[in-house]
């Protein structure tokens, strides 16, 4: 329906309907529905004169709270004006050859991997095998390959894989000479799972991405960053990097919004709340088949025949993500947030109107 690969184009929705984006609500863009931190917004209104002047053009400080933060040295790190920055800065200081890529999966690993003249190897998740990575996928693993990307929760499953399974995959794509890539933009909504920024010291071929602009709703300042052990490829990567491309309230907003405790224990009891209280509610739905995630979104199925469930919910000025446009999806699948109670409940009326009447085909 939408120009956009990805979602939050309340723009384009809006338009459709002959409305203003403030009116529709938006279910497709995974955002904390908490909004930015409160610490931000003081940050924010106590420094607007950081608009009068340069940023640091190699953002030092930012760099050192993010280090700190992970404890790992500074010089492992790289901070973009979001997390797809540092995908194309990482991908073009690589120059993979012959990438693998799970599909479905998210679009800006195919984008940056094709303008860097990548070949591309897709390894298809099964919906018999629950969307999952099985050890089946250590036998595609093989020594043509020099790069793999692999988001971790998975965008739009939102499940994670093992790991016991990721240390697996770590290790042989580290026997191959294989850059794995796991993107962790989601894993700051999950506290029982650290990722594996502990694990990059000693293992060159890995990167890790993450991304504050989903927990921490400012994906209007845009700010994440990657994490590698190999600091001459992340020397090169900052020294390739457009001088200023972080404006100096994003940059602001990664000083200041890690240490804002409060906040983070906030989101992690309101989503423990809501994602299964909004999956049990659309799981109740016969026309619905819906995935477990972990993230703050939901992946399903709509098994209706002829029911194009996003222009359904449009026309009630909700808008969900559509999945069609996943390499291995067609059109009867969907990515929902989880938002707040109130909104989540909302969203469940629309949806037994949109659904009302209707006999799933299975």
């Amino acid at each position: 329906m939408f120009h956009s690969a990805h979602g939050g184009n309340t723009r384009e929705a809006a338009a459709l309907l002959g409305i203003v984006p403030e009116q529709l609500l938006d279910f497709s863009a995974n955002i904390n529905p908490a909004g930015m931190p409160n610490s931000l917004r003081h940050a924010l209104l106590e420094n607007m004169s950081l608009a009068e002047r340069y940023p640091d053009v190699e953002y030092q400080r930012l760099h050192q709270v993010l280090a700190e933060h992970h404890q790992v040295p500074a010089s492992w790190l790289l901070a973009g004006n979001g997390e797809t920055e540092v995908i194309f800065a990482l991908v073009n200081v690589l120059a993979p050859r012959r990438a693998m890529l799970i599909t479905p999966g998210f679009a800006e690993y195919r984008r940056a991997l094709r303008l860097a003249g990548c070949d591309i190897v897709d390894f298809p998740l099964c919906e018999d095998e629950g969307w999952q990575l099985t050890e089946r996928f250590l036998g595609a693993l093989t020594p043509d390959l020099d790069c793999l990307f692999l988001c971790t929760p998975n965008n739009p499953t939102g499940l994670l894989p093992d790991d016991a399974l990721l240390q697996a995959v770590s290790a042989r794509c580290k026997s191959l000479g294989i850059a794995l890539i796991l993107d962790e933009a989601f894993m700051d909504f999950i506290p029982q799972r650290c990722g594996f920024i502990r694990h990059l010291a000693g293992n060159p071929h890995l990167w890790v991405l993450r991304s504050l602009t989903k927990f921490y709703a400012i994906p209007g300042l845009r700010l994440g960053y990657l994490l590698g052990s190999n600091v001459q490829k992340v020397t090169q990567m900052r020294a390739a990097q457009m001088p200023w491309s972080i404006n100096a309230f994003a940059a602001l907003a990664g000083e200041v919004i890690l240490h804002d405790h409060a906040y983070q224990q906030a989101s992690w009891q309101w989503l423990a709340c809501e994602r299964p209280r909004l999956f049990a509610a659309l799981n109740d739905f016969p026309a619905l088949t819906v995935w477990p995630g972990m993230a703050n979104y939901l992946f399903l199925r709509c098994d209706v025949p002829g029911v194009e469930l996003q222009r359904a919910l449009l026309e009630q000025h909700i808008l969900i993500r559509h999945c069609a446009n996943y390499p291995g999806l067609d059109d009867r699948y969907y990515r929902v947030a989880v938002r707040s109670k109130e909104e989540n409940d909302r969203l469940m009326m629309a949806m037994r109107q949109a659904l009302s009447g209707t006999t799933p085909e299975r």
